[in-house]
């Protein structure tokens, strides 16, 4: 189990597999512990990073609201692929490591092979309705300061592994809290090949996914039928078969490990 030892927090991450980069991140609340399948079936032709985003699971969590930030976040993993000698990587992130994944290619575009954003959307160009999402992220957070780790719910998302409710706060605040329309202006800059996923049901998302994908110029849409918001945990199989596809068609197969 390595850790990554930042500028004032430990980040937990794994490493399984040989053969290109794929860079794994959670959303939020959750853990790499909701990647763990999908991981296991990459890294048979792929080395595959999950990771544990500050605040959550296995990483650090210190009490320094100013040690939690997008731009943070993004370093994080941009020190990940320092960490294991990987130039790039293909990133595939849910709802909020999705828009991470996004917010690496503002900075980080020469390093990005290819995105597969899960439930995921782009923020917001308007204040109002950013102001809106931000108040959702500061009752998450006023949510976990009132109820502990008690409050949380879908083990299968973060296997127990959480270790402070404070962390998840201040996560919500730092983090998950957007202060931009950065990401969204990115998107028609974005040239590498992209898989949106989102399940039927996850009302909130669809549109959103629509909207991601009419405006980058090599973005494909892959609606997942009997899935919510946790696809890949919903609908195992098709949401696998559906990554493999793209990854084999997008990328092509990679060369086998010796």
């Amino acid at each position: 189990m390595p850790t990554l030892q930042r500028p004032g927090v430990d980040v937990h991450y794994d490493v399984i597999g040989a053969g290109p980069t794929v860079l794994i991140t959670h959303g939020y609340s959750a853990t790499s512990h909701m990647w763990r399948d999908v991981a296991h079936a990459l890294a048979a032709d792929h080395r595959v990073i999950t990771w544990d985003i500050r605040g959550h699971g296995r990483s650090g969590s210190p009490a320094d609201p100013a040690l939690y930030s997008r731009d943070l976040a993004v370093a994080d993993m941009a020190a990940l692929l320092d960490a294991v000698g990987a130039d790039d990587a293909v990133l595939i992130g849910h709802s909020l490591g999705g828009y991470l994944s996004l917010a690496f290619h503002v900075e980080h575009a020469e390093r990005v092979r290819a995105l597969v954003l899960v439930g995921t959307g782009p923020g917001y160009r308007n204040a109002e309705a950013r102001a809106g999402w931000n108040r959702h992220a500061e009752g998450r957070a006023k949510f976990f300061e009132r109820n502990g780790l008690d409050g949380l719910d879908g083990p299968e998302a973060h296997g127990g592994e959480h270790r402070s409710a404070s962390g998840l706060a201040l996560a919500a605040r730092g983090i998950l809290a957007q202060h931009d329309g950065a990401v969204m202006d990115e998107l028609p800059r974005i040239q590498v090949p992209v898989l949106v996923m989102v399940g039927d049901a996850d009302t909130p998302f669809l549109g959103a996914s629509e909207y991601m994908v009419k405006r980058m110029a090599n973005a494909t849409l892959a609606v997942i039928p009997g899935a919510g918001h946790m696809t890949n945990l919903d609908q195992p199989e098709a949401f696998q078969t559906a990554l493999s596809g793209f990854l084999a068609s997008r990328l092509g197969k990679p060369p086998s490990a010796e």
